[in-house]
């Protein structure tokens, strides 16, 4: 909606009316010098939930212009820009891409003074002219000046440092080599050609804004490449004149959006295939990766299985030991290419083509810390998998049945547990492989995942080896609880990567307790109980129910409220701008202020409502002493926490003081109120 009324905004005339962002001219300097070059800045203040564009304003917004008034004898140059707010995707698949500010900005320009001015007052003007959206967009435009005197010396002005500050998110130039450009392929897809830019600065989760052009467009939306020394991503270029652009301009923006630095790229045509030379190499790479895969945290756990395993097979005859190798061996293999296929497929689609994709899901995050924990669990005895238990456990049950299914599934858990790591060698042989065709990438797996079988088919292939393990007996019961502890810190740095933030870490460990109940529940009372199976069960499957949809749904995601930290000036502050504020005191301790957090807070009605009227959330911990937070409590009247207060944009109205306990409506409500 906000994308529609943005491109009528622009093509439809708009009657005259009161602005929504205040701007005013200010300069760096009070006085000075003919021959001196001073800063101007347009100050541009933009209400509560309003926005103003960037120099691109990218596919539905316009950039602000400034028409100097100048006497003669002074010049103005080009705007400098800073780094945009955010970007801006609306409408899904289909996305519009703008480029905005909010809250405020400052648009800089540089003033160069003739050196033949004349002392005295110097008067410069201009007007602003800017398109401003929230639910509806207009144009607006203001005139504005200010006056320099011109002397003998140079003096700078009260607003200098505040203008410094915005002279530095300004991105600077980025040096020669920092950054490289290329085309995909000589292939042009429906929507455009692919380009892929890399870069060497250090931006974490860098993206690339584009400035620009009339005779072609980049896309708004951004693919991230895994792989390469640096970060790589990809763009999509669509020309207006049937023509390819040489050259590719912008600024590289870290993930914060608060630090950017300027390109200008020479796209060069596209990288072809390795030769013969350069592929044995990379071949080698993937080999030795894919051989220290074994030994990575995510992986070391599953060693447990292979051993235990191997110990039970050490009386069979070499022969059939040597198959075992094999047969783990081609598991191993044929898991790797089917994620070389997975790898082509999202390639070719126009998709992006990284090692471990799929566990970057969280969804996949969590199934596997479920699944590891339920493995340690298993060897600890807790509970037994077994034929007629059919749970997340059953690629484990696989992986553990004796002869050859359970080999070769255990040659596929092995490498499905490997795809979150990353081993010295193997990231630059697939970054390498992620550039070639498709023959390429099929070889480079197939070699990592060779050299991650070599280590278990070589020993299988020399069964004398397995002789030097102690025969079977009672110790491989004490060795099968010892590596349950391996896996289970496999599981616990799983939650550490799966949760979102500290409190993500607390109700993700308080699932798998549960889950850990309703475990040893299962295995105490319904597989080794004589009485009450039926009840036990139905326990157990309440327990799973109540855990998952109570315990794992309350992780945060990653459209939480962003919680600033609470103090009487932070609330000031925020009214002074004009903004509704919303202030939760809350403790870890305070089991009504996170029931509050799940039920009311952190709900999407309450997140869109704060992003409606641009509301400030600010939170005050009380989980340690705190005096100025007691003071507060006792200033309501309150005992303890929770208190949530939301305070309205005039800072003459008191805050609301909402009930202990807190429904949607209640705060809903207080919000809608605030924001009048």
């Amino acid at each position: 909606m906000t994308c529609l009324a943005t491109v009528l905004g622009a093509l439809l005339p708009t009657p005259a009316r009161a602005a929504n962002t205040r701007v005013r001219l200010l300069f760096s300097a009070d006085a000075a010098r003919p021959g001196d070059t001073i800063w101007a800045g347009l100050q541009m203040d933009m209400a509560p939930s309003w926005h103003t564009y960037w120099r691109n304003g990218g596919d539905a917004g316009a950039p602000t212009t400034i028409e100097w008034s100048l006497p003669r004898g002074v010049s103005a140059g080009d705007i400098q820009w800073p780094v945009p707010a955010k970007r801006v995707d609306q409408f899904g698949d289909t996305a519009l891409v703008t480029y905005i500010y909010s809250n405020q900005t400052v648009l800089l320009t540089p003033l160069t003074l003739g050196r033949d001015l004349r002392p005295g007052p110097l008067t410069l003007k201009a007007t602003a002219h800017w398109m401003e959206c929230s639910e509806q967009c207009v144009m607006a435009q203001a005139a504005v000046l200010a006056t320099l005197n011109i002397g003998e010396e140079t003096k700078q002005s009260s607003n200098a440092a505040f203008l410094d500050q915005w002279r530095r998110k300004v991105p600077a130039r980025a040096g020669a080599g920092a950054a490289t450009a290329f085309w995909e392929s000589t292939r042009i897809q429906t929507n455009g050609r692919p380009v892929i830019i890399e870069w060497h600065a250090n931006l974490p989760d860098a993206d690339f804004f584009p400035y620009a052009h009339t005779n072609f467009d980049v896309s708004g939306t951004t693919e991230t490449l895994g792989g390469g020394d640096g970060a790589r991503l990809r763009k999509i270029v669509k020309t207006n004149d049937g023509g390819w652009p040489s050259r590719l301009d912008g600024i590289l923006v870290d993930g914060a959006g608060t630090v950017g630095v300027e390109v200008d790229l020479e796209i060069q045509p596209p990288r072809k295939a390795a030769a013969p030379g350069s592929l044995a190499p990379m071949l080698l790479l993937a080999f030795l990766g894919g051989l220290i895969l074994n030994v990575m945290p995510c992986v070391l756990p599953v060693i447990a299985l292979k051993v235990l395993g191997f110990v039970k097979e050490s009386a069979e005859t070499p022969a059939r030991v040597r198959k075992l190798g094999l047969v783990y061996g081609l598991g191993v293999m044929a898991s790797f290419l089917i994620l070389a296929g997975l790898a082509i497929s999202v390639r070719e689609a126009g998709g992006v083509a990284n090692w471990g994709d799929a566990f970057r899901y969280p969804q996949v995050q969590v199934a596997l810390t479920v699944l590891m924990t339920l493995i340690a669990l298993n060897l600890f005895g807790v509970f037994e998998i077994t034929l007629s238990a059919r749970a997340a456990g059953a690629a484990s049950e696989l992986a553990s049945r004796p002869g050859y299914p359970g080999a070769f599934f255990n040659g596929v858990v092995a490498t499905v547990l490997a795809t979150p790591c990353t081993a010295p060698f193997l990231g630059v042989a697939l970054a390498f492989a992620f550039t070639q065709p498709a023959p390429m990438i099929g070889l480079v797996f197939a070699a990592a995942g060779a050299g991650f079988a070599f280590p278990f088919v070589v020993l299988c292939a020399q069964p004398g080896w397995l002789k030097l393990l102690p025969r079977p007996g009672e110790w491989m019961e004490k060795f099968k609880i010892a590596m349950g502890f391996p896996m289970l810190g496999a599981a616990v740095w799983l939650m550490w990567l799966s949760a979102s933030g500290q409190e993500g870490v607390l109700w993700l460990g308080l699932f798998l307790v549960v889950l850990a109940l309703a475990a040893w529940i299962w295995g105490d009372f319904v597989q080794r109980g004589r009485r009450r199976k039926a009840l036990a069960a139905l326990i157990c499957l309440a327990l799973v129910a109540v855990d998952f949809l109570v315990l794992l749904q309350s992780r945060p995601d990653k459209d939480a409220i962003v919680w600033n930290v609470w103090s009487p000036e932070a609330v000031a502050a925020a009214q002074r701008e004009g903004h509704p504020v919303l202030v939760d005191f809350t403790a870890k301790s305070c089991l009504t202020c996170q029931v509050n957090k799940i039920t009311s807070l952190e709900i999407g009605a309450t997140r869109a409502k704060l992003r409606q009227i641009g509301a400030v959330a600010l939170m005050g911990d009380f989980t340690r002493q705190d005096p100025a937070i007691a003071a507060e409590l006792e200033r309501f009247h309150r005992a303890g926490v929770p208190l949530v207060l939301v305070y309205s944009k005039d800072a003459a109205k008191p805050p609301e003081v909402l009930p202990v306990i807190l429904t949607p409506s209640l705060v809903l409500h207080a919000l809608e109120e605030a924001a009048r």
